[in-house]
């Protein structure tokens, strides 16, 4: 393999030349684990370059995960893929707030891979368990709609081959599997009616799975605080963590943002309908012209879709303490926000 997957095996030399540099210009690197991901393993490499070099001083290196499980999930479904074929085909032309890649590589394994991305500090990583309120979240939603933007029912959808990859019967095989050890694991931690919307779902997968949305975009498919990064004084923010790019429905990230953000049910609930209008707004200042009502159904059945991640992550991932808690949290609230909007009963 002609690339290193790791920070130890990254060189002064071979970094210093993908960053534009002469390969001596590297005298070294610190390095130190950032994020809370359990797909990857990212890294902050502080930059010790010669005198004079007009470099960057710090970079983020991001590399597949030490843990078998998760390293065998991403083959699965090619999240690393995914996210190496964003920054190499879309990213840098898109305009979306993002950091920028200085390098992207992966193996014919689909699971060996690294990614040089800019270091966005100050900017500070969303925190899932304490949550944003709808206020915090305009930065996002204006984001998000950058994104839906892009390829709004745009032919190259189906062109390109990482994007338009379905995994639908690896999920209709998987999730009925995951969401039992889902259940038995958060037995003790979540209500019985937070659990019943999970054998509601594996009661409706195939209509879930196969459910014509009102439009066709690019989603980002994760779109929770854990996967943005915020300026300090909360005003702007990037959106990172690329691995479960696919299409759909821009309302279903927009869903799911609220739906996994908010922690209070009743200010999630008054929230639904504003940031809907946010981002249809946001929508129409980019060009679009947006089918609201069909819409707002995508965005009622999209409410399932934090609790769907939650259940398919938290059994495939190396499991923490912490990330026990984010992934009931994250299972927990979109379950509120979906029983309120009559989520399960549009299948």
């Amino acid at each position: 393999m002609s690339f290193p997957t790791s920070p130890d095996a990254i060189s002064p030399a071979w970094l210093a030349g993908k960053l534009g540099q002469d390969a001596t210009a590297l005298r070294g690197f610190t390095v130190a684990k950032v994020g809370t991901g359990q797909m990857c393993d990212s890294f902050r490499l502080t930059l010790d370059w010669a005198g004079g070099v007009d470099a960057p001083a710090s970079v983020i290196a991001k590399c597949p995960s030490h843990d078998a499980a998760s390293r065998h999930i991403a083959k699965v479904v090619g999240t690393y893929v995914k996210e190496v074929s964003w920054y190499r085909e879309l990213a840098a032309s898109s305009g979306v707030a993002a950091p920028a890649c200085h390098h992207a590589d992966i193996a014919g394994d689909d699971v060996d891979f690294i990614l040089i991305l800019s270091d966005l500090a100050p900017a500070r990583q969303g925190d899932q368990l304490a949550g944003l309120d709808l206020a915090g979240l305009v930065p996002c939603i204006e984001a998000a709609a950058g994104l839906h933007a892009l390829l709004w029912d745009d032919p190259r959808l189906d062109t390109l081959p990482w994007l338009a990859r379905d995994n639908g019967d690896v999920i209709r095989a998987l999730f009925p599997q995951l969401y039992a050890g889902f259940r038995e694991r958060y037995a003790g931690r979540l209500e019985p009616e937070i659990l019943d919307l999970g054998a509601g779902i594996v009661d409706r997968l195939d209509a879930y799975l196969t459910r014509r949305t009102a439009a066709r975009t690019i989603v980002h498919g994760d779109l929770r605080i854990d996967n943005i990064l915020f300026s300090p004084d909360g005003a702007r923010c990037w959106l990172v963590d690329w691995q479960t790019l696919g299409r759909g429905s821009g309302a279903t990230d927009l869903a799911y943002l609220v739906g996994t953000s908010i922690a209070d049910p009743f200010e999630r609930a008054a929230a639904d309908h504003p940031a809907f209008d946010h981002w249809i707004a946001a929508l129409r200042a980019r060009g679009i012209d947006p089918d609201v009502a069909g819409l707002w159904t995508d965005y009622r059945v999209g409410a399932l879709s934090g609790y769907f991640m939650a259940v398919f992550a938290s059994m495939s991932v190396a499991r923490t303490a912490r990330g026990d808690e984010m992934f009931a949290v994250m299972a927990e609230r979109p379950a509120r926000q979906a029983l309120a909007l009559g989520s399960l009963d549009l299948l």
